[in-house]
């Protein structure tokens, strides 16, 4: 038993040690941090810095190397003062000169816009040749009901004449009257 009891107190021990290195790490960090943040930021721009400092005068070299020396040993410091030189820094969103990127969003968007317009147009188009079709068939039922008031007035007038006396009177005001009304329900307008 005396083992036993030595382990779990060695553990507790142990693990009240890591606790305490734990909290001291966690201070010194917070402590650090900003400095470390610091130092990254600096190390960047001197990297920066030294890269467009170094870019022309490996470009220089390369032109008088050109003229005296080897032209593979020329194009080999021209390779390496592009790969070194700094990319330059990208402002703005949009453009469409310049070397700036559109933004993939406005693409999308003028693209819905330009197939928008495209199908009222479409749509407009069916709505014009529909609106025609039904109107040249409204004219020729005008044209019909027309040709049908005409028949039955000119029947009504060949009744008219085979009628004869005083029953060719009446007979007369009623087949006017008639035609007049048939005709006039067939047109849709009503004769006053």
């Amino acid at each position: 038993m005396a083992k036993t009891l030595k382990r779990q107190k060695g553990d507790f021990e142990t693990e009240a040690a890591m606790a305490r290195l734990q909290q001291l790490a966690r201070e010194q960090s917070e402590r650090l941090g900003p400095y470390a943040d610091q130092a990254r930021q600096t190390a960047a721009e001197r990297l920066y810095q030294a890269r467009g400092w170094t870019a022309p005068r490996l470009e220089t070299a390369a032109h008088r190397v050109e003229d005296t020396v080897a032209p593979r040993v020329a194009d080999l410091l021209s390779d390496a003062a592009a790969r070194v030189e700094p990319r330059p820094v990208k402002r703005g969103l949009l453009s469409c000169c310049g070397g700036r990127k559109v933004p993939r969003t406005l693409v999308y968007v003028g693209a819905a816009a330009a197939g928008a317009a495209a199908l009222y147009g479409v749509v407009r188009l069916r709505r014009a040749a529909q609106d025609a079709r039904w109107q040249d068939n409204l004219d020729q039922a005008r044209d019909q009901v027309r040709e049908t008031r005409d028949q039955l007035t000119a029947k009504a007038k060949s009744a008219k004449e085979k009628v004869s006396g005083a029953d060719a009177d009446e007979a007369d005001d009623d087949a006017a009257a008639g035609s007049t009304q048939a005709a006039g329900d067939l047109d849709g307008r009503a004769n006053p």
